[in-house]
């Protein structure tokens, strides 16, 4: 039997505690149809016995606290919610047993904001991961030493794992069955809740709000200059010129502020603004092409499906649909 312990954490998603145990409890129903011996052994595991969610509407009650001397296989860590600072101090007392549960073998998953809990214990230091596309820019200054994912939907390495934005952690959570099980039974499960199985980024769901929380004012310059330049083709040398200073100190102050270089932050910007007028015009592609500054069809294409994931055709029928 895997040994599978899920956090009840303080400030939590209750969706992210209660749809992996129905995840789990479902393969071993499946399991257990096949006539094959039931492989999770699922416990939701807390500080206290009771914890009171979404200002106290909802009660998640733990199977076992922390204090029980237990060692799991797989660790998983749900999604936070609400103020990050206030909802990390609250579940600190989490971060040592994580920390040994990894020592002693366990594997590790965060579900979307549970990423900031996994990268306060410092197991991620120098390592890969996922979460929440919109959270992307607080979670590189709060841990610049993680390797933080950009739109990616799962992120594993050497057993730990985490999962973009919102709903995505159940991408994570078919992958592990797969893992634990076989393909066939991922698949069933996958078929079961309805989940595309191999969607692997969160791309067409992100927001490019650009990265202003800094106090370089020469880049906030140069932004605010790229956002009212949409339709323009600019230049590195053009913007460094805008805010006097060396081409090369230019890029290396842009960079530290922004966490992109100068031509992806033109980019996004432009790419951004193209996935709005996408989603509320109608205007055909070469027009919004245009209009955000782009004349050749195929690096236009190129750079939108970069950033996007889709087509600019693909994007424009997916949201004009929807909405």
């Amino acid at each position: 039997m895997k040994k599978v312990a899920i956090l009840v954490l303080e400030s939590s998603v209750m969706q992210a505690i209660a749809d992996p145990q129905y995840c789990f409890s479902a393969v071993n129903q499946f399991l257990g149809f096949a006539g094959k011996p039931l492989l999770f052994d699922i416990k939701l595991v807390g500080l206290t016995k009771e914890v009171k969610l979404n200002e106290g509407k909802y009660s998640v009650h733990a199977d076992l606290l922390i204090s029980d001397i237990q060692i799991y296989d797989l660790v998983i860590i749900p999604a936070l919610f609400g103020d990050l600072n206030a909802a990390l101090e609250a579940n600190e007392d989490f971060l040592p047993w994580i920390i040994q549960q990894r020592e002693q073998g366990a594997e590790i998953a965060s579900l979307c904001l549970g990423a900031f809990l996994l990268a306060s214990t410092g197991l991620i230091d120098g390592k890969k991961c996922s979460t929440h596309w919109g959270f992307v820019n607080e979670f590189r200054r709060k841990f610049p030493f993680v390797e933080v994912q950009d739109g990616s939907i799962v992120t594993e390495e050497n057993g730990i794992y985490s999962s973009g934005g919102a709903t995505s952690y159940w991408n994570l959570l078919l992958l592990l069955v797969e893992k634990y099980t076989d393909r066939e039974t991922a698949i069933l499960a996958s078929k079961y809740f309805a989940i595309d199985i191999d969607r692997s980024n969160q791309s067409a769901f992100m927001m490019f709000q650009g990265q202003k929380e800094h106090n370089d004012l020469e880049v906030q310059k140069a932004q605010n200059y790229i956002e009212q330049s949409i339709d323009g083709k600019l230049t590195v040398d053009e913007l460094a010129d805008l805010v006097a200073l060396g081409r090369r100190s230019f890029e290396r102050r842009f960079k530290a502020a922004t966490s992109n270089s100068v031509l992806e932050y033109i980019q996004r910007v432009k790419i951004e603004t193209a996935k709005r007028s996408f989603e509320n015009s109608r205007k055909n592609i070469n027009e919004v092409m245009m209009d955000v500054g782009y004349s050749d069809t195929k690096a236009f294409r190129t750079t939108f499906k970069k950033i996007t994931g889709l087509t600019p055709i693909e994007y424009r029928n997916k949201y004009r649909k929807m909405a």
